[in-house]
């Protein structure tokens, strides 16, 4: 399917999953994922599917520095409950990438390999998520503030148009460029920046 050029330009990241490497899905159990993953998993990109994908890659990055992230090896909490806002679309492309999981998560396999209650809600002491290493105990709390980087003006011009179906081709299309410009703007041009994205060590 044809996606926004700049999805080309996002980093991937890959990831060792010993399941898969165990089952022979992936040589040496080496997964690359990109972003135009995530949005297919999602169904849609938004600020919220790019906020996911930030905080997941850039805590992966910081739990495991020059290695290699081990798919599977992570717990994922998050603050808000399931039900609660857009919880479930950030979970979802947090578990893509870490492999974490719910109740429906894989049990394992001989006593290894389990997905299964990686993957936490409504943890109320968060203030946005935390992703620990099962190895080392090494954690991070990731805080995503899209508020930084504000949609352009027109797209609330354009809103009531597209809600209403009142919207014609033109105002249609400009909606979905200027959407699709603030999620481009917070993966590459704020890819890297703290004050929207912050990382921060916490104790184990």
């Amino acid at each position: 399917m044809p996606l926004p050029d700049f999805f080309a330009r996002i980093p991937a990241i890959t990831l060792r999953d010993p399941l898969a490497e165990l089952l022979g899905a992936a040589d040496g159990g080496l997964i690359e994922y990109t972003f135009a993953d995530a949005v297919k998993l999602a169904g849609h990109s938004c600020p919220t599917v790019a906020g996911a994908w930030l905080m997941s890659v850039r805590a992966l990055g910081e739990l495991y520095g020059s290695e290699t992230p081990v798919r599977g090896n992570i717990a994922v909490a998050l603050q808000d409950d399931l039900d609660s806002g857009v919880a479930g679309v950030i979970a979802s492309i947090a578990t893509l990438l870490t492999g974490a999981a719910g109740d429906g998560g894989f049990k394992g396999l001989g006593g290894q390999h389990a997905r299964r209650g990686l993957l936490k809600f409504g943890v109320a002491e968060l203030m946005g998520m935390r992703f620990r290493r099962l190895d080392t105990g090494a954690t991070v709390d990731c805080v995503f503030r899209p508020h930084l980087v504000p949609a352009d003006p027109m797209l609330g011009k354009l809103l009531p148009g597209i809600v209403s179906g009142t919207a014609n081709a033109a105002e249609t299309g400009l909606f979905g460029k200027l959407w699709q410009d603030r999620v481009k703007r917070l993966l590459i041009d704020h890819g890297d920046d703290p004050a929207v994205v912050e990382i921060k060590r916490a104790p184990h």
